[in-house]
């Protein structure tokens, strides 16, 4: 499937180092895209993408972000679309762990952190590409949750940016259109990896707790990191290109 071997310059894969970044980067790259990674800690976790750049005859480049810096985000940004003659799709990925606390006991400012690494690192980054996805007709893919069409309790330290991240990606898509530029979400469900492989690492989910959260799913079970993917370039992809503005929540049917 060569859905962007057609595509001039690259996708930016913002939070590539973690689970759900890597399998969106590794199909885009297999899908025939070039792709420029960020990583915020986790340098090392590329390796395998960049040897599967290889594999494929693609080019994969790496750059440390810290996306709450502007003016760094900015910069790299133009690194990224000197390097591969533009940028195509623009996928934020990005996120630190969240632990899962109810509202009440979640201190102000863990909130206000949590808003400028999400929501202020996500403006930041789609502010400085727009000006490269107007050129190149390109797109805009924001990974969120499904968690803000059917709240989960104890998850609002997450859910109330990535609803606020969602509110920017329709603003996107209105005010971009002109422009041929699409903005659309992926709302991810339970997984088996990124934040939810976190959350079951760090014990904020034990077994009665995910018993509970597969018996909320109508399907009955968790998804994966390619379950995401698949939506990403789905969207990221000419096949969508009557698509924007919309969130596609990827949840076994959670929020039915």
């Amino acid at each position: 499937m060569g859905d962007f071997s057609h595509r001039s310059g690259a996708a930016l894969v913002l939070g590539a180092s973690g689970g759900l970044g890597r399998a969106t980067a590794r199909m885009l790259v297999e899908r025939g895209s070039d792709v420029a990674l960020t990583y915020f800690r986790s340098e090392r976790a590329l390796d395998p993408l960049l040897d599967t750049a290889r594999t494929h005859g693609r080019t994969a480049s790496t750059w440390q972000l810290d996306l709450s810096d502007a003016a760094r985000t900015a910069d790299i940004v133009n690194q990224v679309a000197e390097k591969f003659g533009g940028i195509h799709t623009l996928v934020y990925a990005a996120g630190p762990h969240v632990p899962m606390v109810h509202l009440s006991k979640v201190p102000p400012a863990d909130f206000e952190r949590q808003v400028v690494t999400d929501v202020a690192g996500f403006f930041n980054a789609a502010h400085a590409t727009l000006p490269h996805l107007r050129e190149s007709r390109g797109n805009i893919v924001a990974v969120t949750s499904a968690g803000t069409s059917r709240f989960p309790v104890r998850d609002g330290l997450s859910i109330g940016p990535k609803g606020a991240v969602e509110a920017l990606v329709r603003g996107i898509a209105a005010e971009e259109g002109r422009f041929g530029v699409r903005a659309n979400c992926v709302g991810p469900g339970m997984t088996t990896d990124g934040m939810a492989e976190r959350l079951i690492a760090s014990g904020d989910l034990d077994d009665t707790a995910l018993d509970v959260a597969r018996g909320n799913i109508p399907l009955r079970a968790f998804g994966d990191a390619d379950d995401i993917a698949e939506a990403v370039c789905f969207l990221a992809s000419d096949r969508a290109d009557f698509i924007s503005g919309q969130k596609l929540d990827v949840d076994g049917g959670f929020g039915v």
